[in-house]
């Protein structure tokens, strides 16, 4: 028998999702910048959300400031090199984030060392903190003030429902500024 969705198990999502557009909105509004990072897959996700702020979702609007921190290789490899792997998103993050920015860290596991100290470095200069994860959260929670949990299950599924989250993010984040 095929897996049963019902509505309740997406209204779990309700709350995070509403304070992840609010904390996005206004770094926006106050010139701030949203930080996407994460690891293989989800460094592509962070990749592809990034470029619906800067670029455009659905409306034809002014770019945003979203920025994938997993875009440059020579500072990827030069910080894993010299700080080791769990740096290079702290370190990068160190020299960028403000306070007002959004650092949203992917992690479908909620383990990955970088990522958590990613998010330890942003919520240490003031920026908000935001984590798509899954698998019950992982110990990266502790360090998000929001926290967006897919499902249990392999790196795909979860991933699946955090493009599905991002997109949505991004729909009512035009939303919400188109209004203002």
């Amino acid at each position: 028998m095929a897996e049963r969705h019902d509505m309740w198990q997406w209204q779990r999502y309700a709350q995070p999702v509403k304070a992840t557009i609010e904390l996005i909105s206004a770094a926006i509004r106050n010139h701030g910048r949203i930080y996407f990072f994460g690891n293989g897959g989800s460094a592509a996700q962070a990749q592809h959300l990034a470029a619906e702020l800067s670029g455009r979702f659905l409306l034809d609007r002014e770019p945003w400031p979203g920025l994938a921190l997993s875009v440059d290789t020579s500072a990827l490899t030069a910080i894993a090199n010299d700080y080791g792997f769990d740096q290079i998103f702290a370190r990068q993050l160190a020299g960028l984030v403000q306070a007002g920015d959004v650092a949203v860290g992917l992690t479908t596991s909620g383990k990955s060392a970088n990522v958590i100290e990613g998010l330890k470095v942003a919520r240490s200069r003031g920026a908000a903190t935001v984590t798509l994860t899954g698998n019950g959260g992982g110990a990266v929670v502790q360090f998000a003030d929001v926290a967006l949990i897919g499902p249990d299950g392999p790196s795909w599924k979860v991933q699946e429902v955090h493009l599905a989250l991002g997109h949505i993010v991004c729909e009512l984040v035009e939303i919400a500024l188109a209004r203002s």
